[in-house]
């Protein structure tokens, strides 16, 4: 028996310490990613607290009251709320506002675009433990029914993102300027003016080297700040033994109500510059789909929390001794001997901060633009092997000509902090009122718990962010302009979007004119597939009657493509291609959805390769349900999910096309010949075109099959092989003349700028330039 216990302890013992081993490389790695602007908020937050009539409080008393606030904060906000609660609320591992929409979206119907299928609540990503039991809460009928609630609901996450945004923008303004001004401490004739100077240059060059991509450096981030980490927390427990050994006491909340006692409301205005000590919490929450939520708070629990409450007590007790050194007191605080490495080592923890806080405001832009809420704009992968590492291009410059501008502007910490803080307490804020819904609407708990928690943590935010909002006069104005400037022309798009879809809906083409047109459609069908994109799920558009009646010719293949967004993080590869039939078998017309989650790559090379073994396996599949007589015959049918990865379920072939380089193939083409030419020297100059596997499709011949499926499928491979053209409508969107003049200038002058500046949804999709057909049409709104 013990032999047999043997190994299956030894394997539990493996296992373990596998788990761990990885739990703690996690861990490490999220110092870098994760932790970089947290670390660094002691360079400026003393400073922040004792600016304007603070300044007349400099005794012992205040500085213990302070240290007992930023203590007390980090242990509420970083610790109880954020490690405890929020880390716990992933969506299939993924973080930030737009998981927690997206989960609310998943479970109660609060998008605004009218899209979801019932297809999509099968998905394997959809629900966290499976299939959900039916809710009934009253709070979710209440949301469902009154759309000017869920309305309020998409502004409120827009504003959230909006304010995550205005971060890229501050950060690296503020952790740059802070920690290029320690300089002053030992060059003393070095002016506020060359100061920024220097910041400028380094603000430059780290927006400039984005293109290449942090996975280049991203093996450094981790061990500067844990060095960085290490250094504080020294310094920290140095200077509380050396300067005041007392300042422990202050771990006591009742210094907090001594201050305010003493400070009254300029203690309370204090606050804006003690809530800087908690910048960067939400970054745990954000990028967690990088880590797991144990690798996340080991690293908090164990090293950030201990160093960063070291290294505030520490300042406290070197401030409580020397009150002349308030507007440089981390670097005033440094012991002679190692300032210089330090000031080394603090520079490059706050690039790493800021290059954190840019990746970030990279991610939440692309995860706007995959719901809906934000203009096409390119995204580049830059790593193929760490996943969601990406550049835009647009946003970089942005960020870069913005962040310049507040460093030049405002010349000052003090008042970068203050927009600073309340650009990070209104993220916090935000987060708190989702958390509580989902705690009701996904967690199905209680909501007297909900309310509780809300209560609790916002409440406290509350009273921080009015600290904040009162310091707006003072450089607070600046993330509410840029969240209000970013957040128009989000709602803008989506508006814009959300009409155009309507319209669609609304204007269908109805299949009884269809079936009146007969196999042919009233026109000639030539040799080849048509792929036409539309953003409808189901029905016709209205634009395709315009093909028709504009083009001379028509695929003997049409495929209506529909590229959709999910509201999960990711969608396996093996439920993407939802495919189904519309009309009789003799018209050749199909329909395929292609589903992506708000994180996944929406690039697929071997596109048309995968749209046509689905298909094929969808006539199969088709065909087997009918003759068991379970099939839907309606003129819609039904949608199937295609397992693509799966080469069951088809008779097609799939060959290379260099295997069949010296075989001839008489296959007809709807191309000319000089058309034929020039795009083999389209693919020869392009390489993502280039790169695209080239096939050919093979019907082998077999007794099984049924003849009309066999003709069907034969169809197929002749269409497949004499060519795919990308078929879509270039619309116009107008306001009709009868619309409000607010409605007029949003879908006329502002819809219309976004839409004429941004890509096209051709290039946006990765279609083949040489192979697209756009039909123009007007969409009057």
């Amino acid at each position: 028996m013990d032999r047999e216990r043997g190994p299956t302890s030894d394997d539990q013992r493996v296992h373990w310490k596998n788990y761990y081993k990885n739990l703690l490389l996690l861990a490490y790695q999220s110092f870098g990613v994760v932790y970089g602007d947290l670390s660094t908020s002691p360079l400026y937050v003393y400073k922040s607290s004792f600016s304007g009539k603070m300044y007349k409080y400099q005794n012992e008393q205040t500085v213990f009251g302070l240290f007992s606030l930023i203590f007390w904060t980090l242990t509420l906000i970083p610790l109880l709320k954020y490690v405890v609660i929020v880390l716990s609320a992933d969506d299939n591992g993924e973080g930030g506002t737009f998981a927690l929409y997206s989960l609310l979206c998943r479970h109660a119907k609060l998008s605004l675009l009218p899209n979801q299928q019932a297809a999509d609540e099968e998905l394997s990503t959809y629900y966290r433990n499976g299939p959900r039991s039916v809710i009934t809460s009253p709070l979710k009928r209440f949301l469902e029914r009154h759309k000017k609630l869920r309305t309020c609901l998409l502004l409120i996450v827009l504003f959230g993102a909006c304010m995550v945004i205005g971060d890229g923008v501050l950060t690296p303004a503020i952790s740059v300027l802070s920690s290029i001004s320690g300089l002053q401490v030992r060059a003393k004739e070095l002016h506020d003016g060359e100061v920024v100077l220097v910041a400028c240059l380094v603000l430059v060059g780290l927006f400039s080297l984005q293109h290449r991509g942090t996975q280049r450096v991203a093996f450094m981030f981790a061990p500067i700040v844990v060095i960085w980490l290490l250094c504080i927390g020294v310094i920290g427990l140095y200077n509380t033994i050396h300067w005041n050994p007392k300042i422990y006491h202050a771990l006591s909340p009742l210094y907090i109500i001594k201050f305010f006692q003493q400070t009254g409301k300029d203690g309370w205005i204090s606050l804006g510059g003690v809530l800087l000590s908690i910048t960067g919490t939400e970054a745990m929450f954000a990028d967690l789909g990088h880590f797991t939520q144990a690798s996340i708070r080991v690293a908090f629990v164990g090293v950030i929390y201990p160093c960063l409450v070291l290294q505030y007590m520490g300042q406290a007790a070197f401030l409580s001794k020397n009150f002349n050194n308030i507007s440089t007191s981390f670097y005033a605080s440094i012991p002679q001997p190692f300032f210089w490495p330090v000031f080394v080592v603090s520079t490059l923890a706050a690039i790493v901060a800021s290059q954190a806080v840019i990746s970030a405001t990279f991610s939440i832009v692309k995860q706007c633009l995959a719901l809906g809420c934000f203009p096409r704009v390119k995204v580049v992968h830059t790593s193929r092997w760490i996943y969601g590492r990406i550049y835009i291009p647009e946003i970089n410059w942005i960020l870069m000509v913005l962040c310049l501008a507040v460093t030049i502007g405002f010349r000052d910490t003090t008042l970068i902090g203050n927009a600073y803080g309340i650009a990070c307490m209104t993220v916090m804020f935000v987060t708190t009122w989702l958390i509580a819904l989902v705690m009701v609407l996904v967690w199905q708990k209680n909501i007297i718990f909900s309310l509780l928690l809300l209560l609790f943590f916002g409440s406290i935010e509350a009273v921080y962010l009015s600290s904040s909002l009162m310091k707006v006069p003072q450089g607070g104005w600046a993330p509410l302009v840029l969240s209000f400037v970013f957040m128009v022309v989000m709602y803008v798009w989506h508006y814009g979007t959300r009409r155009k879809y309507l319209f669609d809906l609304q204007n269908k083409v109805s299949m009884k004119w269809i079936l009146t047109l007969g196999p042919s459609l009233g026109i000639v069908r030539v040799p080849g597939i048509g792929l036409i994109y539309t953003e409808l799920v189901t029905g016709v558009p209205a634009i395709f009657s315009h093909f028709i009646t504009n083009l001379p010719a028509f695929h003997q293949v049409l495929v209506f493509v529909c590229v959709k967004s999910v509201p999960v993080p990711f969608v396996p590869p093996d439920e993407r291609y939802l495919i189904g039939r519309i009309g009789p078998r003799a018209y050749r017309m199909y329909r395929c959805i292609v589903r992506y989650g708000y994180k996944d790559v929406q690039k697929d090379e071997n596109f048309e390769n995968l749209l046509a073994l689905s298909i094929a396996k969808f006539i199969q599949m088709e065909a087997e349900e009918a003759s068991s007589g379970s099939y839907d015959t309606s003129p819609e049918g039904r949608m199937a999910v295609i397992r693509t990865s799966d080469t069951t379920g088809t008779t097609l072939v799939m060959r290379d096309a260099d295997q069949l380089a010296g075989e001839s193939t008489m296959i007809r083409s709807s191309k000319s010949e000089t058309l034929q030419s020039l795009q083999s020297l389209y693919e020869q100059e392009s390489p993502s075109v280039s790169r695209r596997r080239r096939v050919h499709f093979e019907l082998p011949e077999t007794e099984y099959i049924d003849p009309q499926v066999k003709e069907e499928l034969l169809a197929l491979v002749e269409a497949k092989q004499a060519g795919v053209a990308y078929i879509l409508g270039h619309s116009y969107i107008k306001a009709r003349k009868t619309s409000s003049f607010m409605k007029k200038f949003i879908i006329n002058v502002a819809y219309s700028f976004l839409r004429k500046n941004c890509r096209g949804p051709a290039v946006a999709l990765s279609i083949p330039h040489i192979s697209l057909i756009e039909v123009g049409m007007i969409y009057y709104v």
